[in-house]
């Protein structure tokens, strides 16, 4: 089977905004922009990342005010990805840390996001066959 990379899988599609955003702000930006998360910057530099996940445990089961600025629910620091690694490895990664989305970063930039529905939407590409040599890929890890 041959390796998909997570450059071949990430999205581009990224929203950023800067830390002292509220989080309301921050959660139309996403429903406009259709993306489940947000990097939360500092003078434009990547400094943490906010969920939806977040949105439901740190914000409304905490009953945070939503002009709450957002860096106050961010998860920091930013857990990132070469876009040349695995998506093997990007599993792994989410499995050890329980998460959902990596960042990718490339030369200190970040170039993209890889979350756990782009590998599972890659993973039922293929055929039968590679969709069993997946399985018992994942099934041999989790053994481990």
């Amino acid at each position: 089977m041959n390796s998909t990379f997570v450059n071949h899988i990430m999205s581009k599609n990224m929203l950023t905004v800067d830390k002292s955003t509220s989080l309301q702000q921050a959660a139309l930006n996403m429903r406009k922009s259709n993306v489940g998360c947000v990097i939360v910057t500092e003078n434009t530099k990547p400094t943490g990342i906010v969920t939806e996940r977040d949105f439901v445990t740190k914000v409304a089961a905490e009953g945070r005010p939503l002009f709450t600025h957002i860096n106050e629910v961010m998860s920091s620091p930013l857990i990132t990805i070469s876009p040349e690694e695995t998506i093997w490895k990007a599993a792994e990664m989410m499995k050890e840390k329980g998460i959902h989305k990596l960042v990718v970063k490339k030369n200190k930039k970040i170039i993209g996001i890889v979350t756990a529905t782009d590998i599972i939407k890659i993973a039922s590409l293929g055929s039968d066959s590679q969709i069993h040599q997946i399985c018992d890929q994942i099934l041999l890890r989790m053994k481990q």
